[in-house]
C-alpha cells in the first residue's frame, strides 16, 4: 500500500510540474490554481504513504535512509506551497516540483544498496527533534533553489538577453523576499529542533553532548544562516552576493545531512 501511494504522489508532482511549467508561458489562473491543488495531493498522499510505510515497519518513517529522504522531499513540498500561499508567487514552482518529481523518482535508485540500520526506539521527543531537523534542511534546500534561480535571472537581466518565460518569474526582491522567508522557517525548525533533541538527550543522559560532530554542525549552519540574512539587509551585500552565499551555505546542510551523519556520529544518528 505504502509502494502505490508513492507511486500516486509521484504522479501528482509530475502533474503539477507540467501545469508549473505550463504557466511560464502561458499564465492562466485556473491552470496555476490546478498546479497547487495537485501539488497539495501529491502531498497529502506522501503523507499517507509515510504513515502506511510507517506503521508496517513498527517505527518512525525515517528509519532507513530511503524513508529519510522520503521525509525530506515531503516537508520540502510542504515548505514550498506554504511561501507559494504567502508570497503569492507561482513562478518558481516549475522547479520545485521538479526536484520534487526527480527526488522522488530516484528514492529507490539512491537507496537500493543502503544498508539498513535499525534505529533504536527513542520516544516521540526524539522523533519531533528529528522532523524538525529535517524540516529545517528542507527549508534551507529550498532557499538554495530559489537563490539559484536568483543567480540565473539576474545574469540574464545583465546579459540583456530575454526571453518570454523570464518575464513570468518573480522580480528579483520577490525572490530574495522568498529566499529569506525559506531561511527564517528553516533557522525556527532548527532551533525547535536542536531544542528538544537537548532536552531528550539532557532526560536520557544527564548531560549534553556538546562536542558532538553533529551538534557542532548545526551551530555552523545556524551561524552561517544568521550571517547571510544580516548581510542580506546590507547594501553592500544585498542581491546576488547575498544570493550566492545564501546558494554556499547549502554545502554545509548536505555534509550535515549526509557525511556527518553517516560517518561522524553515532549518537545522533536516525537513519
Amino acid at each position: 500500500m505504502a509502494q502505490q501511494l508513492g507511486y500516486l504522489s509521484l504522479a501528482l508532482y509530475l502533474a503539477s510540474f507540467l501545469c508549473y511549467a505550463r504557466i511560464l508561458y502561458a499564465p492562466n489562473i485556473w491552470v496555476g490554481r490546478l498546479a497547487t491543488l495537485l501539488l497539495a495531493s501529491g502531498i497529502v498522499a506522501q503523507y499517507f504513504s509515510l504513515y502506511e510505510r510507517s506503521r508496517v515497519i513498527q517505527s518512525v518513517p525515517y528509519d532507513d535512509l530511503y524513508g529519510s529522504m522520503s521525509l525530506f522531499a515531503w516537508l520540502l513540498g510542504i515548505t514550498y506551497i506554504g511561501l507559494e500561499i504567502f508570497h503569492r508567487q507561482r513562478s518558481v514552482g516549475a522547479f520545485v516540483t521538479l526536484l520534487l518529481v526527480a527526488w522522488v523518482a530516484g528514492l529507490g535508485f539512491i537507496t537500493a544498496g543502503a544498508p539498513t540500520v535499525r534505529a533504536p526506539a527513542r520516544g516521540a521527543l526524539f522523533a519531533f527533534h528529528v522532523t524538525l531537523n529535517t524540516w529545517a534542511y528542507a527549508a534551507f534546500a529550498l532557499s538554495f533553489v530559489l537563490s539559484l534561480i536568483y543567480l540565473v535571472q539576474d545574469r540574464v537581466l545583465r546579459s540583456r538577453r530575454l526571453g518570454a518565460a523570464f518575464w513570468r518569474f518573480p522580480p528579483l526582491d520577490v525572490l530574495d523576499r522568498m529566499a529569506r522567508s525559506s531561511v527564517y522557517v528553516g533557522l525556527v525548525a532548527l532551533a525547535f529542533g536542536a531544542s528538544m533533541g537537548f532536552v531528550w538527550e539532557h532526560r536520557l543522559r544527564g548531560t549534553y553532548s556538546l562536542g558532538d560532530p553533529k551538534v557542532i554542525v548545526t551551530f555552523a549552519i545556524v551561524v552561517v544562516y544568521a550571517a547571510y540574512l544580516l548581510l542580506s539587509r546590507n547594501a553592500t551585500w544585498r542581491g546576488a552576493r547575498a544570493a550566492l552565499l545564501c546558494a554556499m551555505n547549502f554545502v554545509i546542510v548536505m555534509f550535515s545531512y549526509t557525511f556527518v551523519n553517516l560517518y561522524l556520529t553515532k549518537f545522533h544518528r536516525f537513519f
